[in-house]
Formats: structure tokens, C-alpha cells, sequence
């Protein structure tokens, strides 16, 4: 599943091309993804002009001039490509139908200045879902109602992260890869960045919550924003069926620490030799000899 930094890349690659555009020739090509498209959805982003483009978590929200904000959450394997060839644009005027079993949404985005892309939809699982909420009613929604603070945002401390773990009796696993709670959370962190995150910080997914110290919260919090950093700057992980929306492959999982390391020594050279259990249904993998 594409995590934050995947999606942040998504983002960073669609907004030259769709901020301040104009959506026109919104085509839909099944009724659904994981749930069924909002109603009349290809008529309400049909003539709207998207004012900005931003990321919640693991989600893109396209702000629109309709009042809307356009929600897409890529599930496990949906991606947006954007296609702006001559050759791209003439095959989307004349084609009555996609030739592509897994391409489920497109749409024309006309800049200011005149520049036209073809942005497509994809996703093989269809686990990915689209939207149409009112910024007004966007925070009280089920999926965002309750989420965390942003993990590269200046909210997240290491006392919001002690606030976060006092009196807790779950590892720090857990912890982490909550979304929010009565105690506040961490939104948007998924099990490949919280298992590089703790590496970094030397310390074990099944380490107390409870327990933790404020040096290793301050630890802790410098590995999150650090790995989360580079993953962006290196265009996400991709693993299974991700890619940019250049349709450029990032190359983080070639930096990996930990994760998906099972038997191999850890980059630390201290002897120890990479592990992986399970916790609470996903994969963690550490060093049982430099995470305590």
C-alpha cells in the first residue's frame, strides 16, 4: 500500500499539471472502485477548476472551485499517471474506450497558459476509493475525523509523542502505526517507515510505550521526520505496483535499513542479523542486537 511519502510524491507530481486547471472530458469507465463513485461525479468535476492540491495523511485532496474537495485515497495498488504527448491527447479525443483492463478514471486538465494533460486512474485491486466532500464537513468525516498530526508538521514533538505513549501498554509498534486516538496520534505513518523509523532510534517495536524515556522519544521523532524526508526526496518505495505520476519508479526500498532485510547482517555491522515478527497482523523487521 502506498504510505505518506508515496502519496506526497503523487502530489508533488500532479500539481504542476493540475493546479489551477480545468478539468474537462471526465470519463468514468466502471461504476466503482472500493466503493461506488460519488453521484453525478464526472458531471461535478466536469468544467471545475482545481485551486489547490494538498495531502492528509495517506490522502490527495483537490480543492475545487465548485466548493468540492476531490478525496482520493490510492488503497493498495491505484496510481494517477499523467500523460501530455500530442499523440496522448489526440488517442483520448478519438478513443470511445480505454484499451486497458485496470484504467477506471480519466480526465483532460487544461492549464491557464494553455497546457493540456491527460490524467489517468488506474488501480489493478481496486481498493482505492474517490470522493466529493464540502471543506466544511472534510474534518468531521469518518475518514478524517480523529486523525493524528502530521508527521513532518511542526505539531509533532517528542512531548506530543511522550503525551501520546504515557500510560500506555502497547509497544511502540502500535503506537506508532495508530492514526489517532483519545491521546492523539501520528497520522498517515504506515509499517515500512515505522520500522525504519525505529531502527534509526535504536529502539524495538516491542519496546513499552509506557516506557518510553524523553531521549528516546527525541530519538524517536528525528528518525520518523528524517526517513520520511528522504523518502520523499527519493520519490517513495516502490514496491508492488507503485510509480510516480510521471510514471517514475522510486528508489527509496534500494536505502532500506530493516524492512524486507529478513537474514541479512544490519547495516550497523554490530553482529546482529535482521528479524521479523509479527505485530498486530503486519510485518515488523529490526535488529535484535542495536533496537532494545
Amino acid at each position: 500500500m502506498p504510505e505518506l511519502p508515496e502519496v506526497e510524491t503523487v502530489r508533488r507530481g500532479l500539481e504542476p499539471h493540475m493546479q489551477g486547471a480545468k478539468l474537462s472530458e471526465v470519463r468514468l469507465h466502471r461504476p466503482n472502485l472500493r466503493y461506488p463513485f460519488p453521484e453525478h461525479f464526472a458531471q461535478r468535476l466536469d468544467g471545475a477548476e482545481v485551486l489547490r492540491l494538498e495531502r492528509r495523511a495517506k490522502y490527495l485532496l483537490f480543492y475545487l472551485d465548485t466548493q468540492d474537495v476531490w478525496v482520493t485515497h490510492l488503497g493498495m495498488t491505484g496510481r494517477f499517471q499523467v500523460n501530455d504527448s500530442p499523440e496522448d491527447l489526440a488517442r483520448y479525443y478519438h478513443a470511445a474506450a480505454p484499451d486497458e483492463k485496470h484504467l477506471h478514471f480519466q480526465c483532460l486538465a487544461t492549464l491557464p497558459e494553455g497546457g493540456v494533460s491527460r490524467i489517468d486512474y488506474y488501480d489493478p485491486r481496486r481498493f482505492g476509493f474517490m470522493l466529493l466532500l464540502k471543506p466544511d464537513e472534510l474534518y468531521e468525516s469518518k475518514w478524517f475525523k480523529g486523525l493524528g498530526v502530521e508527521p513532518l508538521s511542526d505539531e509533532l514533538t517528542p512531548a506530543h509523542l511522550l503525551e501520546m505513549a504515557h500510560g500506555r501498554n502497547v509497544n511502540l509498534k502500535a503506537l506508532l502505526m495508530a492514526q489517532g486516538g483519545p491521546k492523539g496520534g501520528i497520522a498517515g505513518l504506515g509499517n515500512i517507515y515505522v520500522c525504519e523509523a525505529l531502527w534509526r532510534a535504536r529502539l524495538s517495536p516491542d519496546h513499552k510505550a509506557s516506557a518510553l524515556k524523553p531521549k528516546e522519544a527525541a530519538s524517536l521523532i528525528e528518525g520518523i521526520k528524517t526517513v520520511l524526508e528522504e523518502a520523499v526526496a527519493s520519490g517513495g518505495s516502490s514496491i508492488s505496483d507503485f510509480a510516480a505520476a510521471s510514471g517514475e519508479l522510486g528508489y527509496f526500498q534500494h536505502r532500506f535499513c530493516v524492512y524486507d532485510r529478513k537474514g541479512q547482517p544490519c547495516p550497523r555491522n554490530d553482529g546482529g542479523v535482521i528479524e521479523r515478527k509479527v505485530h498486530q497482523g503486519r510485518s515488523s523487521f529490526f535488529c535484535p542486537v542495536c533496537q532494545t
